[in-house]
């Protein structure tokens, strides 16, 4: 999750030098356009986070122009929640954090037949009769496994609170956690601070203090200790603790030019090796894995195909014994599509052509339907096409983040039925947005997502899940 401002609308700016609806408009760090786009207005999210959001109720009519004569006319009333910033202290008990603004839309779209490389309204579903390995196996059992994301527990400064978080995950029968491996600032913080990595033009320096990657240490010690496999991400899309756009501040270019960026992809890189060479030997790694939610918006879906590939042999390099895997939420499929943006080619990711990349050992996908238009039962859609193309392609797929900001039983569980029904059939773990448990600073923190231990959520949607995958 922590995607800012990921909505359906963004990617319909009608001006190079203005921000679109729900693109970043400020902020600490910022230097881009503050202009938002007729309609939006800059609205402060948090110190490093301002957005361009409409008023209540507004009117959006979107054209796209120049689309020619072949068009469908699509009408569609939606309800979109912006997930803002992550909060930038490790102190729960502080009200900070992301903020779900609802909001709602009459949004009217004119979306071009689908061919090759262009947004799809209706294609063939892809079928495969070949016997492929789907599963995926932990300490000798292979299965269906659950889990959950914490992108907080590297951040804590308190081992009584990582152990704690820890016990919970243990305790309930969870098996993956997938955790933020990245703590990126351009400028050096107080000493009470944890930061893992400073960007800067004029030499970048990676923080392997008290302060620094040794919190991730006790992580990776800890969920040895416990059985407990980690997904390890090395760079955030969004800005939260840093992310591309702190690569963008310290070298230049765009979020979108960051792909291709030859400074900053070699510090990436330095960044990938100091990681992977600490925990190579751990047998407390799932997995490594690219980025969070990359997109390039714009780009020809080959950018991030091209990345991925590079970036992920590289990581084979340093580690061969690990799985590596994109990160990404699953955009751009053809395969059941039904018309709907998460579908579209328009961030740049090509789903399928990031599945057949031999150095990526499985596919991951998220499934956010309140940030994309879509409505709850959507997901299940969702969840089976990602599942036939992970067989067509002869991996496994992770449903990586999944959430809703209210009815989460009654909206999640049957994401996690269908999702358990594609056991051995393309899905092969789900990993819910995201833990919620009470440390020594108090609760952690709730985005509207975050399901808490003791909590009829955690009943329905952890417990009974796990029973059920047995």
């Amino acid at each position: 999750m922590k995607a800012i401002g990921a909505g359906l609308f963004a990617l319909l700016s009608t001006a190079s030098a203005i921000v679109s609806l729900y693109g970043q408009c400020g902020g600490m760090g910022y230097t881009g356009e503050t202009t938002c786009v007729s309609g939006a207005t800059c609205q402060y999210q948090n110190d490093y986070y301002s957005q361009c959001l409409a008023s209540m109720n507004s009117l959006l009519i979107l054209t796209l122009m120049g689309l020619g004569a072949s068009s469908t006319t699509l009408i569609t009333t939606i309800r979109t929640t912006t997930r803002g910033s992550n909060p930038t202290s490790t102190s729960f008990a502080s009200t900070n954090g992301l903020k779900a603004i609802e909001k709602l839309y009459i949004l009217v779209l004119f979306i071009p037949n689908g061919d090759e490389g262009t947004w799809p309204i209706v294609a063939p579903k892809r079928d495969s009769k070949d016997s492929v390995n789907l599963i995926f196996q932990i300490d000798g059992k292979t299965g269906y496994f659950a889990g959950t994301n914490s992108y907080w527990i590297g951040f804590l400064t308190n081992n009584a609170d990582v152990d704690k978080a820890l016990d919970d995950i243990v305790d309930s029968g969870l098996k993956i956690l997938r955790v933020w491996g990245f703590n990126d600032v351009t400028t050096t913080p107080s000493s009470d601070t944890v930061w893992f990595q400073k960007l800067s033009s004029s030499g970048s320096t990676i923080n392997t203090g008290v302060n620094g990657l040794q919190r991730l240490d006790y992580v990776v010690s800890a969920a040895e200790q416990r059985g407990i496999k980690l997904i390890i991400n090395f760079v955030n899309n969004w800005s939260d603790y840093g992310g591309i756009p702190a690569y963008v501040t310290a070298f230049g270019g765009s979020q979108t030019s960051w792909f291709t960026n030859t400074a900053a992809q070699t510090q990436y890189k330095n960044y990938i090796k100091t990681v992977v060479s600490r925990y190579s030997s751990s047998p407390a790694v799932f997995a490594w894995e690219l980025a969070n939610e990359p997109r390039c918006r714009g780009c020809a879906t080959s950018v991030i195909t091209k990345w991925a590939t590079e970036i992920s042999a590289y990581i084979k390099s340093l580690d061969s014994k690990h799985m590596v895997t994109l990160g990404d939420e699953g955009f751009g499929l053809k395969s059941s599509s039904d018309g709907s943006y998460p579908f579209w080619y328009s961030e740049g990711v090509d789903f399928e052509a990031n599945l057949k990349i031999s150095t990526l050992d499985f596919g991951t996908f998220h499934l956010y339907p309140s940030s994309w238009g879509t409505l709850p039962n959507w997901g299940n859609l969702w969840i089976t096409a990602h599942a036939a193309a992970c067989k067509a392609a002869g991996k496994p797929c992770l449903l990586e983040e999944y959430g809703y900001t209210f009815n989460h039983c009654a909206v999640e569980a049957p994401w996690q039925k269908t999702a358990l029904s594609h056991a051995s059939d393309g899905v092969s773990a789900d990993l819910f947005w995201q833990l919620g448990t009470t440390l020594s600073t108090g609760q952690t923190h709730n985005d509207g997502y975050t399901i808490y231990t003791g909590s009829n959520d955690w009943t329905c949607l952890v417990t009974d899940h796990v029973a059920a995958i047995g």
